[in-house]
């Protein structure tokens, strides 16, 4: 126990006016990763697209996050984001299946119409 710097002080309180150690330092290593069959395989599942998505994204299976890229690729390509509003994307004569017969889609909605159109 600490020793009181004075007569009034409880060796407790000299204590706690000691300073404190620094914490120790972290090493600049970051953690180690885990393998790369870990973690979003879900994702990374490849899905057996319907025949109307097939005609944009292509017939082989695809994981979700390459169909989603094709799609991109595909609206950007032809011009289909709207001019306006950019989180809008126009239909054109194959999208407009894909959309279940909507003429315009959010990029918000995308996901759930891609949805549609997969098999596990």
């Amino acid at each position: 126990m600490a020793k009181a710097t004075s007569k009034n002080e409880t060796p407790k309180k000299a204590a706690a006016a000691a300073p404190k150690k620094a914490a120790a330092k972290k090493s600049g290593k970051a953690p180690a990763k885990k393998d790369a069959g870990g973690g979003n395989q879900g994702l990374m599942k490849p899905l057996t697209v319907s025949a109307d998505l097939a005609k944009i994204v292509g017939k082989e299976p695809l994981p979700r996050t390459q169909i989603i890229k094709k799609m991109w690729d595909y609206i950007k390509e032809n011009g289909l984001q709207d001019g306006e509003n950019k989180r809008m994307i126009n239909a054109d004569q194959n999208l407009k299946v894909v959309f279940d017969g909507k003429d315009q889609v959010s990029m918000f909605e995308l996901a759930k119409v891609i949805n549609n159109h997969v098999k596990k």
